[in-house]
């Protein structure tokens, strides 16, 4: 009996959607039973299959939702159904101004019971409320804008995110004007999209139509960010544009900013190390690195970026130790070999040609064979290396005549070559 019921119903359902005029005005009630409810549901989910998208195809989805606003648990999505046929018939060429004034009501309507009802929507929602109040309504721009932010400031998933966003953007930036801070409310909003699609060129072109030239840019940031100044996203902003400018010395204090509200995030390190070290704060720099390696010791590239200031600081010794940690981290990476290959060549370049330099040179033209050896990334600039300093180690003459012996291992000596603390082996 149960199934010849639902077969009943549903071969209702059929002829009602075969025989109904297809325009007619909404007009849904309110008073259904249970059975005309999933009446009216199978006539609006086959209309919505056949893409019957008409006003009549609303009034029977608007008939389930206000008579039983969580239909089926939501199971099927109906309040995005209705709203995909409102939009089509919106759309339609055929649709009068009347019908859309109607749709827009309709739609209103229809987001505020889907916001209740269908909770996983409930961003998407509300961005499309707002952009029927500015797009279809004509609503007052501070109604329009309010509706938007309301939105974004929800924390909810908003599907087609960018899409709201660019057109909020818009209206701050059709609204620009001496008298408001519609100007950085649409910068905002542009650096947001553009950091969510970085490879889109429309974003950095929106941007710069903004500002002057990079400095007012920058500045605007900086704006942006006192201006809301607990607000991490935005000084993120600031400090990346602040290394984009190569402005180094003015991204120290967003990131100081960042790094006390979230000391355990690794990029705000980095980036903190790279810009004291940019600006020559080598002792701050080292902290930061420091710092890096506490945070994350399995991390290679902390220890070699640490070993390339020791380097830079001519701390040849304590940079070299760096190096072989990074390796031993990163077993068979041939870059910090290649590295200390260029300690000993620098150190010897740095004293001098004398034969106690060539031994050095020699200690360079074996770590730089042994690189090649190791066939990494670096192993070809190794091998251009070692012909590069074959005039420059010790020669047979030179070996006979402080009685070396071929294969004799001789220590590395000299005032510049203390750290070295190597041997070397005599080859003629």
């Amino acid at each position: 009996m149960k199934l010849l019921k639902t077969l009943s119903v549903l071969l209702l359902a059929f002829t009602i959607l075969k025989a109904n005029p297809s325009k007619i005005n909404i007009n849904f009630a309110d008073t259904l039973d249970a059975n005309a409810v999933l009446v009216e549901a199978s006539l609006f989910f086959e209309a919505y299959k056949i893409k019957q998208y008409e006003m009549w195809t609303i009034n029977k989805g608007l008939n389930v939702v206000n008579n039983d606003p969580n239909f089926q648990n939501n199971k099927y999505k109906i309040y995005r159904k209705i709203d995909k046929v409102i939009f089509e018939v919106y759309k339609d060429s055929a649709t009068t101004d009347e019908m859309k004034n109607q749709l827009a009501d309709t739609a209103l309507y229809l987001y505020e019971k889907g916001i209740k009802y269908d909770p996983e929507y409930k961003g998407t929602f509300m961005a499309k409320k707002a952009y029927v109040l500015n797009e279809w309504k004509k609503a007052p721009l501070e109604e329009a804008i309010a509706a938007y932010e309301e939105a974004f400031a929800s924390g909810q998933e908003i599907s087609n995110e960018v899409y709201y966003l660019a057109q909020l953007a818009g209206l701050y930036e059709d609204n620009i004007a001496d008298d408001n801070d519609y100007q950085m409310q649409a910068l905002d909003i542009y650096l947001k999209i553009a950091d969510m699609e970085p490879d889109n060129a429309l974003w950095q072109s929106k941007i710069k139509n903004l500002a002057e030239d990079d400095n007012q840019l920058q500045d605007f940031m900086k704006k942006s960010w006192y201006s809301d100044k607990e607000n991490s996203e935005k000084a993120w902003t600031y400090a990346k544009y602040c290394k984009r400018n190569q402005d180094y010395k003015s991204a120290i204090e967003p990131l100081k900013f960042l790094i006390e509200k979230n000391p355990d995030v690794i990029n705000y390190w980095k980036e903190i190390a790279s810009a004291y070290q940019k600006i020559g704060k080598s002792d701050l720099a080292v902290k930061s690195y420091k710092e890096l390696i506490d945070l994350q010791p399995k991390n290679r590239d902390s220890y070699f970026n640490l070993a390339l200031l020791y380097k830079d600081m001519g701390q040849f010794s304590v940079a070299r130790s760096y190096l072989q940690k990074a390796a031993r981290v990163s077993p068979g990476w041939d870059y910090p070999l290649y590295i200390e290959a260029q300690l000993y060549e620098q150190s010897a370049r740095n004293c001098g040609f004398e034969f106690e330099d060539k031994l050095v040179y020699l200690l360079a033209v074996e770590t730089y064979k042994k690189v090649a050896r190791m066939e990494g990334v670096h192993a070809s600039q190794a091998a251009d290396r070692v012909n590069a300093l074959s005039g420059s180690i010790p020669t047979s003459e030179e070996y006979f005549f402080r009685k070396i012996k071929n294969g004799q291992e001789i220590k590395i000596n000299g005032k510049c070559y203390d750290w070295i603390n190597k041997t070397v082996s005599a080859k003629f």
